[in-house]
């Protein structure tokens, strides 16, 4: 038998200012036993190239992009094994107050709850017509008569591409007799990215607020920008520097961490955050001014973001360049 709790959460809108108040039921899931209360637990989240990748085909194609959110989304998936939770705070029955709850759908909290809410979604969305990429498990496609719809799914945040408005509109309401859906209108917040029209008709997608709360995360608030993310000059290796302790060391991986998310829509720091990436395993002195010299870097340039533009042609280009035995730890070419 497992307890629960209740969560409050303040709920924020893109500008950060409040948008609603939530108070939820969590069960306390580390109390579950593998093999009897829980099995699986993962729940696939879409790719960040495939988002991007969607994105620049809807721009190309001028196809309609609208963002969904799931009310709930945990609640609707069904449970296949046995759980069992004690009742709510405050809302245990008097007359009965030894009775306990056997769960017949997820809850917030649960080992499980991912994997049965992610299940539940991706069968409607079979019986839909709908089916599953190869290349991204959280990608679903349908084509039938000219009309192309793609869907992403990260968790319960829903992104729906559609070259048709009517068929858009058909499938939302086809999704409303499953699930308590939020029609969000036209993309414009997603996963702390801000998602703002130009006036050529493309998108550009930045993470302000996201890298400002980084840098006042790193204690930056007031710092000098600096005008590139790295020095040209500066060769970061394993030993340079003195080891961080263990309380920086944390630090250093976890700012490193929000660095990487950042890159979704800052490609201009991917190569200095990939080199500072290198060194999580014993970062230095000397890699943590290379960190701090990057977030000076965004700091000076916060409204950069990604912008897609309408192109005519669909072939995909890439540039490459090697750095022959460049890495002065173990020689490795990159």
């Amino acid at each position: 038998m497992i307890d629960c709790k209740w969560v409050y959460k303040v709920k924020q809108k893109s500008d950060g200012t409040v948008d609603r108040y939530k108070a939820r039921l969590v069960a306390i899931g580390f109390k579950q036993r593998y093999g009897l209360e829980y099995e699986d637990t993962f729940s696939p989240v879409v790719k960040a190239a495939t988002i991007r990748l969607v994105l620049s085909l809807a721009i190309s194609k001028q196809w309609s992009i609208r963002q969904l959110d799931v009310q709930n989304a945990f609640l609707h998936g069904v449970l296949e094994e046995d759980v069992y939770m004690k009742q709510p705070p405050r809302f245990v029955d008097p007359t009965l107050p030894h009775y306990v709850c056997k769960l017949d759908k997820s809850l917030y909290g649960l080992k499980q709850a991912p994997r049965a809410w992610f299940a539940r979604l991706s069968a409607k969305l079979h019986d839909l017509g709908f089916h599953g990429s190869k290349a991204d498990t959280s990608l679903f496609y349908f084509r039938q008569g000219g009309v192309t719809i793609y869907f992403l799914v990260y968790v319960d945040d829903i992104i729906v591409v559609s070259s048709s408005t009517m068929a858009m509109d058909k499938l939302l309401v086809q999704l409303r007799d499953a699930f308590a859906l939020k029609d969000l209108g036209p993309l414009h917040y997603f996963l702390g990215i801000e998602v703002t029209g130009c006036s050529s008709g493309g998108l550009l997608l930045r993470q302000n607020k996201y890298a400002k709360e980084l840098i006042h995360k790193a204690g930056l608030k007031h710092c000098k920008p600096a005008s590139t993310p790295m020095a040209t000059t500066e060769k970061l290796t394993r030993h340079v520097g003195d080891p961080l302790d263990s309380v920086a060391a944390t630090r250093y991986r976890s700012i490193v961490g929000g660095l990487q998310y950042l890159t979704l829509t800052r490609p201009d720091i991917a190569f200095a955050v990939n080199k500072v990436c290198q060194y999580l395993h014993c970062p230095t002195t000397t890699h943590m001014t290379a960190v701090k010299r990057i977030l000076r870097y965004i700091s000076g340039s916060l409204d950069f973001g990604l912008k897609f533009v309408r192109s005519t042609s669909l072939l995909v280009t890439a540039f490459s360049d090697a750095d022959w035995a460049g890495c002065s730890d173990d020689r490795k070419s990159t």
